[in-house]
């Protein structure tokens, strides 16, 4: 997939768990989880820009692209 989520390292880069974002932006663990993985299918604005307040980032530091195929 071309889209990849690069949320691990932003995590690491913080010093935050995948738990603490999961409460902070207030969504189960479990679908930042998925999100984590690159096996969510879509992302909302909303939760985007809590992902963004809480690591302090863009979009862009978030989702990646990289062309090739699918």
């Amino acid at each position: 997939m071309p889209i990849h989520v690069k949320l691990d390292d932003l995590l690491h880069a913080r010093r935050m768990t995948l738990t603490e974002l999961a409460e902070r932006i207030d969504l189960t663990l479990a679908n930042v989880s998925i999100l984590k993985t690159g096996k969510a299918k879509a992302i909302r604005f909303s939760t985007l820009e809590a992902i963004c307040r809480e690591l302090d980032c863009q979009p862009g530091d978030v989702l990646g692209y990289s062309a090739g195929p699918e």
